[in-house]
């Protein structure tokens, strides 16, 4: 079996976790709830997820894509989305 070090790829949830109920895609990050599943098993491959971060992209167009990115690359530089980070603040001036 092939060493897998999947600790390099992050996960594309940015805490905006609702399901369309006609397309099947989550709102925050347009992955299916199988995909989600696929995320978290240890056994999915850093090419599987690469692809995977490619097929979200081409999912999402216009505001949806914009704050994805944003968030997304926030996530990657400071190890929380824009959604938690804003809500950790707001939650340390009450």
């Amino acid at each position: 079996m092939k060493e897998n070090n999947n600790k390099e790829i992050i996960s594309p949830c940015i805490s905006i976790c609702k399901t369309d109920p006609r397309t099947g895609y989550c709102y925050g990050c347009a992955r299916t709830n199988e995909e989600k599943i696929f995320w978290k098993n240890k056994e999915t491959t850093c090419e599987w997820k690469k692809n995977n971060l490619y097929i979200l992209t081409q999912r999402m167009s216009g505001w949806q894509l914009d704050t994805f990115k944003v968030s997304y690359e926030n996530k990657i530089k400071n190890g929380l989305s824009l959604y938690k980070e804003n809500f950790i603040k707001i939650y340390e001036k009450k």
